[in-house]
């Protein structure tokens, strides 16, 4: 067994394996927005897919978070990159609470499926950044030790995603609590961006904190009333049908 291990990479000694719950850690701590994705993207789906849709899109987004280990934290750093990231949370989030297209028109329920593994990626890829960041770092650059942690990681992400989707359906008030939470992480890494960054310094040391909070508030009230509007629409036509 030790031979097989030490095969593909897993040592035995006890320092990778403090790396290892250095990992499992430093993303069960940091995961809780992803989960409030999670819970939020398959709220929806048929009861017999909400496992398959939460384990799907857990192991998706750890994937994609072990693809841009070695990519992210520099990509990041270029202007532009977080403002595209964060349109993009903004739309994921808008999309997590408007009415699904297909919910009630026949389309396969395997489409439904794949429509939130597909949201829970994009929403893991703009906010997992610090994420990413700090798993590289307790991985040392050992490709073993970060598949290792990450794989090990995945059933605490699915828990927490399965209890926040059971709050979701006593306390229909936390969808929109978890909705005004990306957009306001949404509007926090637009504010981030080396550009908006470096531009706002240019006005005094202290407007760059100012406009982060400016734009994270646009972003959670932006999100939030594009979604009671959108919300509205379908109401007013049926009662004018």
């Amino acid at each position: 067994m030790i031979d097989f291990l030490n095969g593909i990479g897993v040592s035995t000694q006890p320092q990778f394996w403090i790396s290892v719950l250095q990992i499992i850690w430093i993303n069960v701590l940091l995961s809780g927005d992803n989960a409030i994705v999670i819970a939020l993207a398959c709220r929806t789906l048929p009861q017999r897919q909400r496992l398959a849709g939460t384990v799907l899109g857990t192991g998706v987004a750890l994937a994609l978070r072990l693809v841009f280990a070695g990519l992210i934290s520099t990509l990041m750093l270029l202007p532009y990159v977080k403002i595209a990231g964060g349109l993009a949370l903004l739309w994921v989030a808008v999309k997590l609470l408007m009415p699904s297209e297909g919910a009630d028109d026949g389309t396969p329920a395997s489409d439904n499926l794949w429509r939130a593994v597909k949201l829970i990626a994009i929403a893991d890829v703009v906010m997992s950044l610090d994420n990413v960041i700090a798993v590289a770092a307790a991985a040392d650059g050992s490709l073993a030790l970060l598949v290792f942690g990450l794989g090990i990681s995945i059933p605490a992400i699915v828990a927490g995603a399965n209890i926040i989707m059971a709050m979701l359906n006593y306390f229909p008030l936390v969808i929109w609590g978890g909705v005004a939470l990306l957009g306001w992480i949404a509007g926090d890494v637009i504010a981030s961006d080396p550009a908006v960054a470096e531009y706002a310094a240019s006005f005094g040391p202290a407007m760059p904190a100012k406009i982060k909070l400016v734009c994270s508030i646009l972003g959670m009230a932006g999100t939030v009333g594009t979604c009671l509007i959108g919300r509205a629409r379908p109401g007013a036509a049926r009662l004018d049908a």
